[in-house]
């Protein structure tokens, strides 16, 4: 029996955009039902009766909650194609630090940027660079932080590259300017089809959090 897959998200979010480049790496064929998060589906709801929250990856009608979860999960499942993580348990250990790292930092740092303004909004660039400079010295010489193939923590990594735009013109501030190599990780990511094909446009992430901004009362 063939594998079904469904895949429970929002387009804007980086959470769904790493599950999306997951799939795509291992060549996965499956069904993409974009959310209404005011208005969340029955489905979503069954799936994900706790946290009520998007990406939810089904597979065979069991749900996967948490992007990184389902990133793991899909690495595990289709071990058949080049895998994500490594297979050296430190190693597997490291990535997964960097994961962490991403989801408690870089997040919470673009989240601010793009939900404040003022102070707040200014201590929130700030670390936001700070961050970006911590991850240019985990790439070091590297390619990609999976060495010279894509990996988990790129996979993780690369979704909130979508959302620089907004967080370069409300930081006014320019990432190539501040973290050139991280840039030229990026570009390098971007020639990958599973990740380019994955990643909304920038400026339709843009036009989606200004007026979410305007909502808000930002603006």
């Amino acid at each position: 029996m063939a594998d079904e897959v469904v895949l429970l998200d929002f387009w804007p979010s980086p959470f769904g955009m790493r599950v999306r480049i997951a799939l795509a790496e291992k060549g996965i064929k499956y069904e993409y039902k974009d959310e209404d998060l005011r208005n969340k589906s029955p489905l979503l709801l069954q799936m994900n009766p706790v946290h009520k929250k998007i990406p939810v990856l089904i597979h065979n009608g069991k749900p996967i909650c948490e992007s990184l979860i389902a990133v793991q999960y899909i690495d595990e499942i289709w071990n058949d194609k080049a895998p994500l993580l490594p297979s050296d348990a430190y190693q597997r250990a490291h990535a997964r630090f960097w994961a962490d790292y991403v989801d408690k930092k870089l997040y919470d740092y673009g989240r601010k940027i793009w939900t404040t303004k003022g102070e707040e909004q200014e201590a929130a660039k700030k670390e936001f660079l700070d961050c970006l400079k911590v991850l240019e010295g985990e790439l070091g010489d590297k390619l990609y932080f999976g060495g010279d193939n894509l990996g988990f923590v790129d996979v993780v990594l690369i979704p909130f590259y979508s959302w620089f735009s907004v967080y370069e013109a409300l930081g006014n501030f320019s990432t190539e300017a501040e973290s050139p190599k991280f840039i030229a990780w990026a570009k390098r990511c971007l020639e990958i089809e599973s990740v380019a094909k994955s990643l909304p446009d920038q400026h339709k992430v843009h036009d989606f959090v200004m007026l979410m901004r305007k909502k808000f009362g930002l603006d």
